[in-house]
Parts: structure tokens; C-alpha cells; sequence
């Protein structure tokens, strides 16, 4: 007997890197030693004091008990004094901040609480793969909106308004961007907010990379009257090396936060509390902790460059993120063919650009979640290999 599955998983695949993960790891068991470049994963750990945080609230009894669905207040309150700070962004702790199960969480709930069957999501190709898979589950119709160099990789709001945009609920942001590095200017942000006011259309700034290679920290909710129009997820998982540990937040306006944690409610619990203990000891971290974490970044960067360069790539050294994204050259058909023959031949993975959309066909990413000896070993394997150089 066979049980078919429900209709809506019908277009949605299992994501590339969980498919990616396992040929790796037949490839390990069979004694291929592959150099992962592909997963922005963190390998460094958070700080000495997070970790203390955790282990020291662990031994507390009472902790282990359910939690609020809304998260602690001493996280919302950190969380809100973190938007002050870096940001500039007044928030309520009590109402316009939501701990998530990690921002990926907060796509899911965000989609499910507005979208149904007839709406339209607007998408950016190149852009987070969740964003597209998410839609499908909640039975509304993808857009995509193309970025290019040309660009700078910000979506071209003239020519979306020469569209039909009467179906269009939600318009999916990812600045600083994620695949790409571009970075985004306040201007740019005030453009935006009033493009969905005048179109009715609710932003989601998707905000987990403004820390990593970038100085200029901005958020979407800066912008005056942001908040009418404007929802936005952050993360502790980059910034913070707290990626496994899945803490994140959604930030906005009261009556938006509240209705989706309606649907949250529904479907999840709260944290354990320790671990909230923990991620407000890393939401107070001071500048130098994001200054010793990106002169680490920096010099990974510096040898992603090389990486590329030895593969005749072209790309944009003032990129921010854990990413390099790079132009493949002419000589190869797609991200794919390189990513595939670079593996094959090198064992050395790099993420194929087209994973993002068909407007990163022409592209690969590096990842820069790897010591700098481990991308050094990666220039020697290219190095040793001419079939892959491409001078």
C-alpha cells in the first residue's frame, strides 16, 4: 500500500544542500577527503560567556519547564535594547518582538498567517531558495523579480510598477543580500517602503547578514513609517556563531507580531529558557566582538578572492556577508558544470549560483565558514589540477 503525499508538497523539492550533504558524505565514507565550501554555517563558536550562560542556567530545575510561546521578556527586552543600539530602531518588548525557532521559522509563519490561494508573492531571483518553497506550501503564486550587477543587485521598482500588482500581498527583501553580498543603502529602503504603501504591499526584510564584512548596520524599521508596511527577521546564527542553536526574531508592528504568533502558537513552543538566557548574553555582546569576528572573516575573504581568481571568476571585492558571489567564466555553461567538475575532480565543493534562481545560472559562491588553512588546502587541490584553471 502507498500513501500518496498531500498536493502541496507536489513542486517542492528537498533543498539542494540537504541533497548536497549526503553525496558528501558518500563520498567521505568512501575516503574522499571534500573540502566544504558551500554552507554558510559558522564554524566558530559563540562566546565564552554564552556558553557559561547556558551551562550555568541548565543546573537550574525550574528551567526546564515549558516555556512562553512569546519567548522570556529578557530576551524581547535584549532584543529590543540590541534594534536600539545598533540600529537605531525603537521597538516595544512587550508587543513588536517575537522570538523565533531561527528566522527560517519566521518565513513559514509569516507566509502561513497572510497568504492563501489568488495571492502573488513578489520573490528575488537571485534569492533565498525558503522564500519560493515556503509559497508553494501556503498555495499562493511566485513572482520573481529579477537583480543583476547592473543593478547593484536592488530590485528595479520602476519597472515592477509597470506590472499588475493588485495580487501582490507580500514582497520578500534579503538585505544585506544573500546570495550576492550587495550591500543596501538607507535611501534604497525609503524608496521601497513607499513603493509597498502606495501598492499595499507587506516587506519582509529577511536581516541575518548586517554584521558580517559591513559597517553600515541598517534595518528597514529605521526608515520613518517602516513599520506600517515593513516586517523584518534577524538571526543570532551568523553574527553570533549560534547557528545550531536556532534563535531568531521577528520585528514590527503589534498588531502584525500578534497575529502571527497566533499561527506560532499553534505549531510550536517556547525555547528552552537557558538557551534564551544565553542568546540575551550574546544580544549584548559590545564592538568588539563583531570586530574581532570579522577581521577573522576578513582574511578568509582575502583567500576566497584567490580561490576565484585562480578559477579566472569575476567578482565584486566590496561584498559583505559570509559569501564571495562570483561571475564563472565564459567557458563554462553554468555554475553547475564548474561547481560539478571541481568537486569531481578536486573534491572541493562550491555552491552552483543557480540554486538561488536562473539569474545566478552564471555564478558560484564561496563560503567563508572555513579556516583559512582549509581554503589554502582548497588553492593547492586547484593549483595541482589544470583541468579545472581556467587561464
Amino acid at each position: 500500500m502507498i500513501i500518496n503525499t498531500a498536493s502541496r508538497l507536489g513542486e517542492v523539492k528537498e533543498y539542494y544542500f540537504s541533497v548536497k550533504l549526503k553525496e558528501i558524505a558518500a563520498m567521505r565514507a568512501q575516503g574522499i577527503d571534500v573540502i566544504n565550501l558551500g554552507i554558510g554555517s559558522p564554524d566558530l563558536p559563540p562566546s565564552p560567556d554564552v556558553i557559561e550562560t547556558l551551562r550555568t542556567e541548565s543546573l537550574v530545575p525550574q528551567n526546564h519547564k515549558y516555556q512562553s510561546y512569546s519567548g522570556i521578556l529578557e530576551l524581547r527586552e535584549a532584543m529590543a535594547r540590541f534594534y536600539q543600539k545598533w540600529y537605531g530602531v525603537e521597538l516595544n518588548a512587550t508587543n513588536e518582538l517575537l522570538p523565533l525557532i531561527g528566522s527560517k521559522e519566521g518565513i513559514m509563519h509569516i507566509s502561513m498567517t497572510f497568504l492563501e490561494a489568488g495571492d502573488e508573492v513578489l520573490i528575488p531571483n537571485p534569492g533565498y531558495p525558503t522564500y519560493q518553497s515556503v509559497t508553494r506550501l501556503t498555495g499562493a503564486s511566485i513572482r520573481t523579480y529579477d537583480l543583476s550587477e547592473e543593478t547593484a543587485w536592488l530590485p528595479d521598482l520602476v519597472a515592477l510598477e509597470q506590472t499588475d500588482l493588485s495580487k501582490v500581498k507580500i514582497m520578500w527583501l534579503n538585505y544585506p543580500h544573500m546570495p550576492t553580498g550587495a550591500k543596501v543603502t538607507r535611501s534604497f529602503f525609503e524608496k521601497v517602503v513607499q513603493f509597498a504603501k502606495k501598492h499595499q504591499i507587506l516587506l519582509c526584510n529577511d536581516n541575518p547578514y548586517s554584521f558580517i564584512l559591513n559597517e553600515d548596520y541598517i534595518s528597514i524599521l529605521a526608515v520613518d513609517g517602516a513599520k506600517e508596511v515593513a516586517l523584518e527577521l534577524n538571526s543570532l546564527s551568523k553574527a553570533q556563531n549560534m547557528a545550531g542553536w536556532r534563535v531568531g526574531m521577528l520585528a514590527g508592528r503589534a498588531d502584525y507580531v500578534q497575529t502571527i504568533l497566533r499561527f506560532k502558537s499553534n505549531m510550536d513552543s517556547g525555547m528552552f529558557k537557558p538557551l534564551q538566557l544565553a542568546a540575551v548574553k550574546a544580544l549584548d555582546a559590545d564592538e568588539k566582538w563583531y570586530a574581532d569576528l570579522n577581521a577573522i572573516y576578513k582574511k578568509r575573504q582575502q583567500i576566497a578572492f584567490q580561490i576565484l581568481e585562480q578559477l579566472n571568476c569575476s567578482f565584486n571585492r566590496d561584498c559583505s556577508g559570509m559569501f564571495v558571489w562570483a561571475k564563472i567564466p565564459s567557458s563554462y555553461a553554468s555554475g553547475f558544470q564548474l561547481s560539478d567538475q571541481l568537486l569531481k575532480e578536486t573534491g572541493v565543493f562550491i555552491t552552483p549560483g543557480g540554486i538561488f534562481g536562473d539569474r545566478g545560472n552564471q555564478y558560484i559562491r564561496i563560503s567563508l565558514c572555513s579556516p583559512e588553512e582549509v581554503l589554502q588546502q582548497a588553492i593547492q587541490r586547484i593549483q595541482q589540477n589544470a583541468s579545472v584553471k581556467v587561464w
